[in-house]
């Protein structure tokens, strides 16, 4: 899933392709990709595109302030120029089309199609009647400093990896990055969150805020979202490989819907973690 430094890169890109242009239409290609009702989404026709900004892991797709179209990619969603205009294009879900006949397609590879589509009136009270999908969701991870960081940590006695992956705690991390982060921080990723002392909090922030910067400058230099192969580390799904920073194996805890990847030496002094039911806090 793409997270914080893919989203933001994609979205200077496409602010600086399509900001200015106004919208003419909106339309929902797959039933499941609208998430509202209202406000409708031709309350935005005619407006300009100020900009596509980034919450989390969601794109804000934003016509003048009165109207945002708030976008998550989930897995395998993306948001692209659309050239052809096709009346049933491949995975497709949705189409923006603007008055100089260009156009942005959200498609979605795979067959869930859990990829979707909020329509946002920021001056509204009440939002969406509590389906506002940016209520709730903690800070973005590139604006944290230790002294919030802190505060985040000692109030969830949880393992460090998925603390960070919680958007309600931190909002732009997901399963790179954890694994990443607490590479670099030199932390066991089941450390308990809350345990951790002024030092590890430090190390934790200066590790968040160098994985992120360093990720934004790689998406920064290409002309498209990078796939997850394509993205730069040193232990995400690199398991087997040697770890760059101690020669180290990198070891993994396979869960069934993600992978934690580590490396022994460096992060849990020496102790190899055992399965997902049977492995300790780790200091």
């Amino acid at each position: 899933m793409p997270e914080l430094p893919e989203l933001q890169a994609h979205a200077e890109r496409l602010t600086e392709e399509f900001g200015g242009r106004e919208l003419s239409g909106f339309r929902a290609i797959a039933f499941t990709a609208l998430k509202t009702y209202a406000p409708p989404p031709d309350q935005a026709f005619g407006q300009p595109l100020v900009g596509i900004g980034r919450r989390g892991k969601y794109l804000l797709v934003d016509f003048g302030g009165a109207t945002t179209f708030v976008i998550h990619l989930m897995q395998g969603g993306r948001l692209k120029p659309d050239d052809k205009q096709s009346i049933k294009p491949r995975g497709g879900l949705a189409r923006w089309t603007f008055t100089d006949g260009s156009a942005l397609l959200l498609t979605e590879a795979g067959t869930e199609k859990r990829a979707g589509v909020w329509v946002r009136d920021p001056t509204a009270d009440g939002g969406l009647d509590g389906q506002d999908p940016l209520l709730g969701l903690g800070p973005d991870a590139d604006t944290v400093d230790a002294a919030t960081m802190a505060a985040i940590c000692a109030g969830h006695s949880m393992r460090i990896h998925g603390l960070l992956r919680d958007q309600r705690a931190l909002a732009g991390v997901g399963r790179r990055l954890a694994n990443e982060i607490c590479h670099r921080a030199k932390l066991s990723p089941f450390a308990n969150a809350a345990k951790l002392d002024g030092g590890q909090v430090g190390a934790l922030v200066d590790a968040m805020q160098s994985c992120i910067a360093e990720s934004l400058a790689y998406e920064r230099g290409r002309d498209d979202m990078s796939s997850s192969k394509e993205r730069p580390g040193a232990v995400h799904h690199r398991t087997g490989d040697a770890c760059p920073v101690c020669g180290d194996v990198v070891r993994e805890v396979d869960y069934t819907r993600y992978t934690v990847n580590y490396c022994a030496t460096c992060q849990t002094a020496g102790k190899v973690l055992a399965d997902n039911s049977t492995s300790k806090f780790l200091k």
